[in-house]
C-alpha cells in the first residue's frame, strides 16, 4: 500500500546536502510517494528540485534533478564570499574547526559585520541567481505533482510569505535563501524580502491543508539541543543562528502538541482540526560538529558526506519507523517541545 507523506525540509546553506541524501534515500521505497513539500532556503531548493525533476521523469527525473543542484551549489564561488572555499580534504567536523580558526574566515565574517552588501554597488551580485533562474519553473510551478511552498520574510512588516503555484519564481526561490548580511533582500512585487528561516523553519501550516496526507517528516538540519555551553565568539554566534533558525519551528510544534491534546481529549472534533502525525530525520551528533562555518562552504567533498549522512539518517528511519507512517507519530511532541 502506497505511504503518502509531506516533507518539511529546513534551510541551514551548505549543510542542505543532508537533506539532499535524505531525499536520495527516500526516493529508493516504492511505496512511499510524496504529497506536499515545504521548504526554506536550501529546503525551498531541494523542495524546486525534487518536483521539476519527478515531473520530468518520476523518482529517477527527482534524483537527477537533485544531484544536478549540489554540482551547481558545489561550483559556486564568488569573491564576497571568501569562505566558499573548493578542495579541503578534511571531514565536516574538521573543516568547521579549522575554518573558523583561519585569518580568512575571520577576516571574511568580521566583514558582514560592517560591510553592508548594498556598498557592492553596479557590482553587486547574488551568487545564488545564476541557480535558480535555471530550474524548469513549468514544472515547479504545475498543478500536478507534489503541492511546493517557499517561504521568506517581509522586511517590511516582519511576517512570514508562503509562495505557491505561480507565486514560485526564480527571485522567490532567492528571497528564500536570502542572509541579509550577505544578499541584497529580494523586491518581489513591490516588498523586500530576507531568508524565510527568521518565520518559518519550515513553515508546517500549509501542510494543514485537509486534502494533504496526516504525515509530516521534518528534515532537520539545525540542531535543536546543545549540552555545552558556548564559549568562543564563533560558537556564540553558531548557536544564536541556531536558535534563531529553530524558533519558528519550535513554536509551529507546541502549537500542533496543543492541537492533538485537544482532539485526544475530546474537545474538539477531527472535522473542526486535523490530525497530523509528525516525524523528524535528522543528525543532531553530526550538526553539533559543524557551524556557520560549514553552512558557508559547499565544497563537493563536504557537501557528498552530507549527502551520505543524510542517507543514511533517512535509512535508519525506514528500518525503525516505516510501519508507523500513516499510523501515528513518531516524535513525542509533548515530551520534547510542550
Amino acid at each position: 500500500m502506497t505511504k503518502r507523506i509531506n516533507l518539511a525540509l529546513q534551510g541551514g546553506g551548505a549543510h542542505g546536502a543532508f537533506t539532499w541524501g535524505v531525499l536520495d534515500r527516500l526516493l529508493d521505497e516504492e511505496d512511499i510517494e510524496v504529497a506536499a513539500i515545504t521548504g526554506t532556503s536550501a529546503g525551498a531548493l531541494n523542495g524546486a528540485a525534487f518536483k521539476a525533476g519527478w515531473l520530468e521523469n518520476g523518482r529517477e527525473g527527482a534524483r537527477a534533478s537533485l544531484d544536478w543542484l549540489w554540482r551547481q551549489m558545489g561550483a559556486l564561488k564568488d569573491l564576497r564570499l571568501p569562505a566558499w572555499m573548493a578542495g579541503n580534504p578534511l571531514i565536516p567536523g574538521q573543516v568547521a574547526s579549522v575554518l573558523e580558526a583561519s585569518p580568512q574566515f575571520m577576516v571574511a565574517d568580521a566583514m558582514t559585520r560592517v560591510v553592508s552588501p548594498y556598498a557592492y554597488g553596479p557590482f553587486y551580485r547574488n551568487p545564488l541567481d545564476r541557480v535558480a533562474r535555471e530550474f524548469a519553473f513549468d514544472k515547479v510551478c504545475a498543478a500536478e505533482g507534489p503541492s511546493l511552498f517557499v517561504s521568506a520574510t517581509n522586511v517590511h512588516s516582519g511576517k512570514i510569505r508562503v509562495f505557491s503555484g505561480d507565486d514560485i519564481s526564480p527571485e522567490s526561490l532567492l528571497a528564500s535563501a536570502c542572509l541579509p548580511t550577505l544578499f541584497q533582500a529580494v523586491e518581489i512585487d513591490g516588498a523586500h524580502y530576507w531568508d524565510g528561516g527568521y518565520t518559518g523553519n519550515p513553515a508546517l501550516f500549509p501542510l494543514f491543508r485537509s486534502e494533504l496526507p496526516a504525515d509530516i517528516m521534518i528534515v532537520n538540519i539545525n540542531p535543536l539541543d546543545r549540552p555545552e555551553v558556548p564559549r568562543s565568539p564563533q560558537e556564540i554566534q553558531n548557536r544564536i543562528n541556531e536558535i534563531s533558525f529553530n524558533s519558528s519551528l519550535l513554536r509551529e510544534l507546541r502549537a500542533i502538541n496543543f492541537a492533538q491534546r485537544l482532539i485526544e481529549d475530546g474537545a474538539v472534533g477531527e472535522s473542526a482540526l486535523k490530525r497530523v502525525f509528525v516525524h523528524m530525520i535528522a543528525d543532531d551528533k553530526l550538526m553539533r560538529e559543524m557551524s556557520v562555518a560549514t553552512k558557508m562552504m559547499p565544497t563537493p567533498l563536504t557537501l557528498g558526506r552530507l549527502k551520505e549522512a543524510g542517507r543514511q539518517a533517512a535509512d535508519g528511519f525506514l528500518a525503525q519507523h516505516r510501519d508507523d507512517i500513516g499510523a501515528r507519530g513518531t516524535v513525542d511532541l509533548a515530551d520534547a517541545y510542550s
